[in-house]
């Protein structure tokens, strides 16, 4: 009877939760296609689809989400290919000033973003990256390589290290065992590291909003400020069909994660 009880307990504390977080969705879908979309979750009096029509083009939307899939897009690519290239000696060699490093690393997943904006921006401004979409793709993927760097560091610490042993008796060189041996076994750790990359990067508004100057290379996440009007005058319905659009790369990158990667780590009969 405990046991039952207190599964019910913590299942009702979930419900309460998932409805907490659910509730900011039905105001998106309520008011995306409510022609007078107002501030709460309410059924639509007249149903339309004239906010989509409004926020489905290439200025308003298109672009901004092109941009926002240049620019998350790269920064998971350059950040999970060198957390890899720093983790895997991280995790296979008895480095002297490992821990430190690895503390400092950690540290830094703790400054604010706000707090080094202004150094970042003087040095963009010296090497003459402001306005530049690489700078801004190569900052967007340090901001993550921090913590990038200790999950991946973590899941190669769960590769054996007999496997790369066998790897070199047979002449491979490290990189030829990591490319290999290692990397093939940690695919689903490092699908993890390129979706948070890219989540965080997708979700970012600060930074793309400073770097970049020219409205036609800012992404989503800075387009969504456009529809907040001057006097306080927001249109809820554009808004709403607009966070709808900007969430569905990342829900369709989540689906398609889930039904390839649905399995963890497949180290069965690999050291045979």
């Amino acid at each position: 009877m405990s046991r039952r009880s207190s599964s019910r307990l913590v299942g009702a504390l979930l419900g309460v939760i998932a409805l907490l977080f659910a509730a900011p969705l039905l105001w998106l879908l309520t008011a995306s296609f409510d022609a007078e979309a107002p501030l709460a979750a309410a059924v639509p009096g007249r149903f339309t689809l004239d906010n989509f029509e409004q926020v489905l083009s290439w200025e308003t939307s298109l672009r901004p989400l092109w941009n926002g899939l240049l620019l998350s897009g790269g920064a998971a690519v350059v950040s999970v290919v060198a957390a890899v290239l720093c983790a895997y000696p991280l995790s296979r060699y008895r480095l002297r000033f490992r821990r430190p490093f690895l503390y400092t690393v950690l540290f830094a997943t703790g400054l604010p973003i706000t707090a080094v904006m202004v150094p970042v921006y003087s040095m963009f401004v010296r090497l003459d990256l402001v306005d530049s979409m690489l700078g801004t793709t190569l900052f967007l993927a340090a901001t993550s390589l921090p913590v990038a760097i200790w999950m991946t560091k973590n899941f190669m610490d769960g590769v054996p290290i007999s496997l790369e042993e066998a790897a070199w008796v047979d002449g491979a060189s490290a990189l030829q065992a990591l490319r290999s041996v290692v990397l093939p076994l940690i695919v689903p750790g490092v699908s993890v590291v390129g979706i948070f990359t890219f989540i965080n990067a997708w979700g970012n508004f600060f930074v793309p909003f400073v770097l970049l100057l020219d409205p036609a290379k800012q992404p989503a996440s800075v387009g969504v400020f456009a529809f907040f009007g001057q006097g306080g005058l927001i249109a809820y319905g554009q808004l709403a069909a607009y966070s709808i659009l900007y969430t569905a790369p990342v829900i369709a990158l989540y689906l398609m994660v889930s039904r390839s990667l649905g399995g963890a780590f497949t180290l069965t009969g690999a050291i045979k």
